[in-house]
């Protein structure tokens, strides 16, 4: 459901928070409506920045639809986007969650090593990617980056003696190939190498960041993970991550957009607080391991994910009452609907406006969202 990009409604513009809802949810929507109600399982927060970033190209504002009432809006009705663009982010998203699947199934992850779960597991993959292929060819857009990423990922995983940006190389090629065409499908083809240029960069950001979270567990567990592959430090990864947000704000500076705030406060702002987050998570999970490796969960309330069958059920259970219910071991079990869109809470968070004078409701004259 989530990823790097993971804005709060307390550090974000109420109408900025609005607009990013309306994708969220339209992207949602839009997997149900073209590929079936399990297909939403495969929403993600980075991937919706797709649709963000056609609307943001375009003069006239995304066309919007009301969507009927839902648990994670707190039982409330919503206008959200219903365009080419969202269309994108639901193809990407079907395939990335195929490839990522067939790749489990392939290395016998976790429960995918169980026989009766891999074979169920690939039939979903071919389905989704079925479906994903066939929404890219009606956009004009064509997946081999996206399909090859996969596969390339699988093959550097074993060959030794790469280089830390080596293997992040497919992710950033697929995720480049998805902003680039946004600029076909808002009419700006001047925008597309700066787009795949974001995307590169983009794409980077999110491979090591997700290594970085996961760290701690794949060195527990034997697992692969390219820092340890490639014999990176943290602080060498942190220096790569810090190089490719500078990037990244550079190159969104360039881009010629209709809409500025909301792509800036994205893949600028909430992109930063993802970096931020990662490594003192990082710090902090490794301090709190040496000190107690077996601390419990901070609400006592709370049992540990028991895995295999049951584990998938209660995800698939969660996603068909869109969250409504969830298993005793989710940490937002307990939080009320509106709170459960926010999953990095608001310990973390300042205001939008903190240290802005004069903000109105939207945020106008306020630097933080670039008005």
């Amino acid at each position: 459901m989530f990823g790097i990009v993971r804005p709060c409604r307390h550090g974000m513009c109420s109408g900025l928070f609005k607009e990013w809802m309306a994708h969220l949810c339209g992207l949602c929507l839009a997997l149900r409506d073209e590929h079936g109600h399990a297909s939403r399982l495969v929403t993600n927060y980075d991937g919706l920045l797709v649709s963000v970033l056609t609307e943001a190209q375009t003069v006239a504002s995304s066309p919007q639809r009301r969507a009927g009432r839902c648990a994670l809006r707190g039982f409330k009705g919503a206008d959200v986007v219903e365009a080419e663009g969202v269309r994108l982010a639901a193809s990407v998203s079907l395939i990335l969650a195929a490839g990522k699947i067939k790749d489990h199934v392939a290395d016998g992850d976790g429960v995918y090593a169980r026989k009766p779960v891999a074979a169920a597991a690939e039939r979903v993959a071919a389905r989704w990617s079925v479906a994903g292929l066939r929404t890219a060819a009606a956009l004009g857009f064509a997946p081999d980056p996206l399909t090859r990423a996969v596969e390339d990922q699988t093959r550097l995983e074993n060959t030794p003696g790469l280089s830390l940006l080596e293997l992040t190389a497919p992710t950033e090629a697929a995720v480049a190939a998805a902003f680039g065409h946004t600029a076909l499908l808002a009419g700006k083809p001047h925008n597309r190498d700066p787009l795949e240029e974001a995307g590169r960069y983009f794409g980077r950001l999110a491979h090591l960041l997700d290594a970085v979270e996961d760290l701690a567990r794949d060195r527990a567990a034997g697992s692969y993970n390219p820092l340890i592959a490639s014999g990176t430090d943290l602080e060498t990864a942190r220096r790569h991550c810090e190089d490719a947000l500078l990037g990244l704000e550079l190159t969104v500076a360039e881009l010629d957009l209709e809409r500025r705030r909301l792509v800036r406060a994205l893949l600028v702002k909430e992109v930063g607080h993802s970096v931020t987050r990662a490594f003192g998570g990082a710090a902090t999970e490794a301090g709190s391991e040496k000190k107690n490796p077996q601390a419990p969960p901070d609400d006592p309330r709370l049992k540990p994910d028991p895995g295999g069958l049951l584990s998938l059920m209660c995800v698939a259970m969660a996603c068909c009452t869109c969250g409504l219910y969830r298993p005793p071991w989710d940490e937002d079990r307990y939080k009320s609907c509106g709170d459960r869109c926010d999953p990095s809470g608001c310990d973390a968070c300042g205001s939008c406006c903190d240290g802005c004078s004069g903000c109105c409701s939207c945020c106008e004259g306020c630097s933080c969202c670039d008005c």
